[in-house]
């Protein structure tokens, strides 16, 4: 926090020696975030002393491969896993469709091997895989099976959240389970509302139904948490949360635009098949030499969110009540804040509101 308080001082003390008009801000951290100094300083240092390919044997090889390892340790101290269960992405687009396409291949697989029940028919003969999600996903979950189902390779759920706590509530997961189920993906945080997902209580509860799903011959059911808003905003552990995989996305705290993939026992308990296919890096899962001044950057900003996690969350919560409660003051009964749904746990940063009424458009500045 040291950092980014100083950098808020300079920023304050700048935006006072500029014209009013030059002031701008930012509201829109669920969309992107700035890069903190630190990360930036990390990077940098990579591009000039890692510039190295990180399978080479020589000195700025030996550096870059050093950068990617440390980078790995620190995203997974942030989630609470190991390191040899994260592998690097492009971001969590990629992320996200990797855990949904190894599924179905996963599914596939595993129902051919298994094809040949000794004339006895498979609980999930001739069924599609099927996967369970919520309404409210990111279109990197909801486009790529939207378009599995078009074209016949996948079978999709997608369970309403409820209009009372804005929740998608673990009962109602539970009831769209079929034989074939094998994924259930739900994002841990809404990034228009704010809303916290109970991913801890499904994830209990899928566990729960594996093992009655085993003794019936049935596939068990994986879970995935889409992150990306969760994470340096609160505390995310994935000991706690139960799931198999988790998609980071850096430039939601802080970092560059790439991404990171938890793997619960990747290649051991969960399967993850690449999608990519090349020179062996990330032991195959995801080849293609590593972008190392980017993954730098994740590493730093993962090993910000780390040390100072609970410090953010409580300055972002203490910076959001209050402009919300300057928001009442000001619009009385016509704000309306959308995000505040009783029993819901909300990200500490995040606010949606609605202001009723007419001649609302006085104040745009006209063209």
């Amino acid at each position: 926090m040291e950092a980014a308080g100083a950098r808020s001082r300079d920023a304050r003390g700048r935006a006072e020696k500029s014209p009013p008009e030059s002031r701008k801000v930012y509201m829109d951290y669920n969309a992107t975030t700035p890069l903190e100094p630190e990360v930036i300083e990390a990077m940098t240092e990579a591009m000039r002393e890692a510039w190295g390919n990180p399978s080479s044997s020589y000195p700025a090889g030996r550096k870059a491969k050093e950068i990617i390892n440390t980078a790995r340790e620190n995203l997974a101290k942030m989630i609470g896993g190991q390191p040899q269960d994260v592998i690097f992405t492009s971001g969590g687009t990629e992320s996200n469709n990797l855990v949904i396409q190894s599924m179905v291949k996963h599914f596939h697989k595993v129902h051919t091997a298994n094809g040949d029940t000794g004339g006895h028919p498979s609980p999930v003969d001739r069924a599609l895989p099927h996967i369970i999600t919520c309404t409210v996903e990111h279109d990197s979950i909801r486009l790529p099976l939207e378009h599995l189902g078009e074209e016949r390779v996948a079978e999709v759920t997608f369970v309403h959240v409820s209009k009372v706590n804005g929740q998608v509530e673990a009962e109602d997961i539970l009831a769209a389970v079929r034989p074939a189920t094998c994924l259930v993906t739900i994002m841990l945080a809404n990034n228009e509302t704010g809303v916290v997902m109970p991913v801890p209580e499904i994830s209990r509860r899928v566990r729960a139904l594996n093992q009655q799903r085993a003794a019936g011959g049935l596939p068990g059911v994986l879970v995935h948490t889409d992150a990306a808003q969760a994470l340096g905003k609160r505390r995310v552990d994935v000991r706690d949360l139960g799931v198999d995989f988790l998609t980071i996305v850096g430039h939601k705290f802080y970092g560059p635009r790439i991404g990171a993939l938890y793997v619960r026992g990747l290649g051991e308990h969960t399967p993850l098949y690449p999608m990519l296919f090349g020179g062996g890096q990330e032991r195959n899962f995801r080849p293609g030499t590593e972008n190392t001044p980017m993954i730098a950057g994740l590493g730093k900003a993962a090993e910000l969110v780390a040390e100072n996690c609970e410090a953010y969350e409580a300055h972002m919560q203490g910076v959001r009540d209050y402009l919300e409660e300057r928001l009442v003051a000001e619009f009385g009964k016509r704000m309306h804040l959308n995000s505040q749904f009783p029993g819901a746990e909300r990200l500490p940063n995040t606010c949606n509101f609605s202001i009723r009424g007419p001649q609302l458009q006085e104040g745009l500045t006209k063209p």
